[in-house]
């Protein structure tokens, strides 16, 4: 029995410095844990933000390209025929928007639909306008037409959609 005492009088102080031990390793592990993943989303951030900011700026200038003043200027040929320049218009809308479709991973849900929705409400603008004229109308009168269509909402969404994305970066920095 005398041993036994003996023998707990080594074992408890041993395993009292063996637990202390294991509590100061742990905390120390955990420590340099959250310092390894706080390094992480440094570098995250340092990689990630240059992309979101071109991301937004490309998606700025996606819809400054399709406003209908600076699309129906730019693409503006007053050879066409009403129908050819709505093609134009509408193939010049969809590449612009797939090109830049990867965009969204960068920007809020609520961002990329209010883009979406502009990029749509437009196309809708444009083929109501053709579908309003004669079969030979020219561009002009499609522009016409379309600038008529543009003035008449009363919520300008590509605008809107412009707002918003501003909106978005100036949270973001």
């Amino acid at each position: 029995m005398e041993a036994l005492i003996e023998f707990g009088k080594i074992l408890i102080p041993a395993a009292l410095v063996l637990y202390a031990v294991y509590l100061t390793v742990r905390s120390f592990i955990i420590k340099e844990i959250e310092l390894k993943k706080l390094e992480i989303r440094t570098r995250s951030i340092e990689t990630i933000l240059p992309a979101r900011l071109q991301a937004y700026e490309r998606m700025t200038l996606f819809l400054e390209r399709i406003a209908p003043q600076n699309l129906l200027i730019r693409l503006n040929n007053p050879g066409f025929a009403a129908r050819d320049f709505q093609r134009v218009l509408l193939d010049e809308i969809r590449n612009e928007f797939n090109h830049n479709v990867s965009q969204q991973v960068y920007m809020s849900e609520e961002v990329w639909n209010q883009v979406r929705n502009a990029k749509e409400d437009l196309v809708l603008t444009i083929n109501d306008a053709a579908s309003a004229l004669p079969a030979e109308a020219t561009s002009i009168e499609l522009s016409k037409k379309i600038f008529e269509a543009i003035m008449a909402k009363q919520v300008d969404l590509i605008g809107l959609a412009l707002s918003e994305l501003r909106k978005e970066i100036q949270q973001t920095f």
